[in-house]
C-alpha cells in the first residue's frame, strides 16, 4: 500500500460529494510514520470477514467486503471523507473541466437518505423545482435509504436526454414531491458578468474551475472595455465551492501582491503552509501568469461580495479574504461553513481515498468551519426574508468537524423571524435579474444609498444588525 498511496495534484475544497463535484486534488508529501498496527482489531476485522464469507445467506466477493470496509472507513468519518471507486474517480476528474452528463445538483447525505445541498443554476435539476434541502428518497425505483452517496451519484448521473424520476419528500409538504428529469450535458460557465448601470461591473463565479481565473480576467476585460469598472459587485451565492488555486487566484485578481489569501493547519507538514497572492501558489503548469492582463480599476474599484448559505468552501475562502483585507463589503446570509480541505490520494491508477487533511483559516486567522462567514450586512433575499426557511449548512451535516477555535461550533446565522416567512408560491430568485433584492442592496451600498438589512431573531448573536435602514457609508 505504502508504494501506491501517491497524491495527484491539488486541494480539494468542495462543499461536498455530489452531482456536481466541486473538489480538487493535492499534492500530499511525505505522511508520519505509520503507527503499529492494532493487532487485536484486525483480527476481529478477519473473525467478521470470515464469518461473512462463511455463514452469509449468499456468496459475497472479497472485493465487495473489502471496498464496503474502506467505504466505512472514510464515510465515518467526517461528511466529505469517501472512497471513490474507478467510476467516482474518473468523475472527479472530469467534474473540475466543468463538463459532465448529469442533472446538475450539489448532494450530502442525512440520517441514510441523500440530500440536496444546492441546485446548480440552468441545469436540468434546478429547471425541475429541485430545492436545497430536499430529501431524495427514490432514484427512480430505488429507494435511497442507506444507500451510498457514491452509489446515488453514479444512479443520477447518465449519457444526455436520458429520462430519471427523483421522489423528493420536501420540509413543509405533506406529501412526496415525484419529478421526471432528463439528464443533459452540464456545462459549468463558472464566470459570468453584466453591466449593471453606467460605471457598475456585475461578475457571478458558480463554481470555481480550472479556468476560472483566466475567465474571470476575460470577463474584467470586457467589462473595463465599456467603462463599467468603478464600482465591482461579485457574485458568490450558491458557489459550492472547487479548486483552491482557483480561489487564491481570484482573491489574488482583487487583493495587492503577496497579500495573504488562507492558511491551512493540520497533522502533516504539507497541510501547514499559507497560500499568498502570488503566481506561485494560483498558477497551475507553466503557463503565463493571465493576472498580469487585469484591469487596474480590479485592484481598487469599490466592491461588495454577494453571499449565501450556499456559498461554500473556496467562495468562503475568496468572500474571508477580500473581507479581512477590508478589499470588499459583504453582503448577503451568513455562508455554508466548510472550512477543511481535502486531500485525493490515489490507490491504484483507478481509484482513491478522499480524505480530510486539513482545516483552513481567513488571513486574519478565523476558522469558518461549521460556522459560516458574517456577511458586513445581513440582507435575506426578499424583503419578507428568504424564499427557504431551512437552509442546509455544514453545522446540519453528521459527522462534522468541530470549529477549533470555537468549540461550540454554533452557527452564528440569524434566524429570521416568523413573521418575515415568505409566501410558499413565491418563484426562485434569478441571481443578477432585476428582480434581485439583495444585488439592489449591494447597488443601494455602491450608490451610497441606504442598505436595507434584515432584523434577526436572537439579537445577542454576533454580527446580527438591527432591522432598519442602514446608512452605507
Amino acid at each position: 500500500m505504502k508504494g501506491k498511496l501517491k497524491p495527484l495534484g491539488l486541494l480539494s475544497l468542495g462543499a461536498v460529494a455530489g452531482v456536481l463535484i466541486s473538489l480538487g486534488l493535492t499534492a500530499v508529501a511525505q505522511r508520519e510514520p505509520r503507527a503499529a498496527l492494532p493487532l487485536e482489531e484486525l483480527r476481529q476485522f478477519s473473525d467478521v470477514f470470515g464469518a461473512i464469507k462463511a455463514n452469509y445467506v449468499e456468496p459475497v466477493e472479497d472485493r465487495k467486503l473489502i471496498t464496503g470496509a474502506i467505504d466505512g472507513m472514510l464515510s465515518g468519518l467526517d461528511p466529505h471523507s469517501a472512497y471513490l471507486d474507478a467510476e467516482a474517480f474518473k468523475e472527479l476528474q472530469v467534474g473540475t473541466q466543468g463538463e459532465f452528463g448529469g442533472l446538475g445538483i450539489e448532494v450530502g447525505t442525512e440520517d441514510g437518505f441523500v440530500k440536496v445541498v444546492s441546485p446548480i443554476e440552468d441545469t436540468p435539476a434546478a429547471r425541475a423545482g429541485v430545492k436545497a434541502g430536499d430529501l431524495i428518497v427514490r432514484i427512480d425505483d430505488k429507494p435511497t435509504k442507506g444507500m451510498s452517496l457514491n452509489d446515488a451519484v453514479k444512479m443520477m448521473r447518465g449519457k444526455p436526454k436520458t429520462p430519471i424520476t427523483l421522489t423528493i419528500s420536501r420540509k413543509g409538504e405533506p406529501q412526496p414531491i415525484v419529478l421526471q428529469i432528463i439528464r443533459d450535458v452540464i456545462k459549468v460557465q463558472s464566470v459570468r458578468s453584466k453591466v449593471l448601470e453606467p460605471g457598475i461591473g456585475y461578475v457571478r463565479i458558480t463554481q470555481f474551475q480550472e479556468h476560472t481565473v483566466e475567465n474571470l480576467v476575460k470577463h474584467l476585460e470586457g467589462l473595463a472595455k465599456q467603462n463599467a469598472l468603478n464600482s465591482i459587485v461579485l457574485d458568490l451565492r450558491n458557489d459550492p465551492g472547487g479548486l483552491l488555486h482557483g480561489a487564491v487566484g481570484v482573491s489574488a485578481a482583487f487583493l495587492p501582491p503577496k497579500a495573504t489569501v488562507v492558511t491551512t493547519d493540520g497533522r502533516t507538514e504539507d497541510a501547514r503552509r499559507k497560500y499568498i497572492a502570488s503566481p506561485e501558489d494560483y498558477l497551475r503548469g507553466t503557463r503565463d501568469d493571465v493576472l498580469r492582463r487585469l484591469p487596474a480599476a480590479a485592484k481598487t474599484a469599490p466592491m461588495v461580495v454577494l453571499v449565501n448559505a450556499g456559498s461554500a468552501s473556496a467562495s468562503e475562502i475568496v468572500a474571508g479574504a477580500l473581507q479581512d483585507h477590508k478589499r470588499a463589503v459583504l453582503l448577503g446570509t451568513q455562508t455554508f461553513g466548510k472550512g477543511s480541505v481535502q486531500s485525493i490520494l490515489p490507490l491504484s491508477n483507478t481509484t482513491a481515498i478522499k480524505l480530510t487533511t486539513a482545516r483552513y483559516y481567513t488571513p486574519n486567522g478565523r476558522s469558518i468551519q461549521a460556522k459560516g462567514i458574517t456577511p458586513d450586512y445581513l440582507v435575506e433575499e426578499t424583503p419578507e426574508g428568504d424564499l427557504s426557511a431551512f437552509r442546509l449548512r455544514e453545522v446540519d451535516l453528521n459527522r462534522h468537524l468541530t470549529n477549533d477555535k470555537d468549540q461550540e461550533g454554533k452557527p452564528t446565522a440569524p434566524k429570521p423571524t416568523d413573521a418575515t416567512q415568505p409566501p410558499k408560491d413565491r418563484k426562485p430568485i434569478e441571481f443578477g435579474s432585476a428582480d434581485d433584492y439583495q444585488l439592489k442592496q449591494a447597488l443601494n451600498f455602491l450608490k451610497g444609498q441606504p442598505v436595507v438589512i434584515a432584523k434577526a431573531k436572537d439579537e445577542s448573536l454576533p454580527g446580527s444588525p438591527d432591522a432598519k435602514a442602514s446608512d452605507s457609508k
